[in-house]
């Protein structure tokens, strides 16, 4: 279970990464008149990645108090 834990968590880590990357390139695409994504702003593919790495972060909290043996 660990092991999918920490590969969800990686993957989740990625997708994120790469939704900012496109929010990057959104952005720039924006400034010389054009677009990548019609439906979304920059804005908020950046709060799309923003909620999936609180995800991750939540996911590495649980893994290192699980490693820690604290099951209060």
């Amino acid at each position: 279970m660990s092991k999918l834990i920490s590969l969800l968590s990686r993957i989740l880590f990625l997708i994120s990464f790469v939704i900012a990357g496109v929010a990057v390139w959104e952005k720039l695409a924006n400034l010389f008149g054009m677009t990548l994504l019609r439906g979304y702003p920059p804005s908020r593919l950046l709060e799309f990645a923003a909620v999936v790495l609180l995800f991750v972060i939540a996911m590495q909290l649980r893994e290192i108090k699980l490693m820690q043996g604290g099951n209060r």
